[in-house]
């Protein structure tokens, strides 16, 4: 039987979808088929400057995640290791880079289809992309720039109050 999704922690979904095969544990492997999802879904070629900054970010947070190098994260591990600090000094700046590469006209924000296809490519569930984007948009333009959505992500992952975390689950 499964765990209630309301008992299920921010952290435990996060991980989730960095294991992107479901076999327990987030091998590097997982971690950059995020990134390749993203890159196929933008139409983005490996030698873009985008993909190859997701690419570097990638591999420094990954680096940092597994810091033992044995080339998997347990969820024990990840829990051990994720923090605000982390978020702030790692984790945004990889996934600044993702944000990026969704940003078709690199104006510093997504509209709802290039929001759902980055939200899919990195493992989120499609059934609740609108109540994310809807939760993002404040100011009702249509529009979710960087800055909210990283700091969205943050506050989801850091327990605090997250617009985007509150409409989700």
């Amino acid at each position: 039987m499964p765990i209630p999704q309301a008992l299920v922690t921010p952290k435990a979904r996060i991980y989730a979808m960095l294991d992107t095969d479901g076999d327990g544990v987030a091998s590097k492997h997982d971690y950059f088929v995020r990134i390749e999802r993203a890159q196929r879904a933008t139409g983005r070629g490996d030698d873009d400057p985008l993909v190859v900054a997701a690419r570097t970010t990638g591999e420094r947070a990954w680096a940092a995640m597994d810091a033992n190098g044995d080339g998997v994260m347990t969820y024990e591990e990840y829990i051990a290791w994720v923090d605000a600090e982390k978020f702030d000094n790692i984790c945004q700046y990889a996934l600044g880079a993702l944000f990026d590469l969704a940003d078709a006209d690199q104006d510093g924000a997504l509209d709802r289809t290039q929001f759902t296809l980055l939200r899919q490519a990195l493992g989120n569930r499609a059934d609740n992309a609108d109540a994310a984007f809807d939760a993002l948009d404040g100011d009702g333009d249509g529009r979710v720039g960087r800055a909210e959505y990283l700091a969205s992500i943050r506050a989801y992952v850091t327990g605090e109050e997250s617009p985007m975390g509150a409409a989700l689950y």
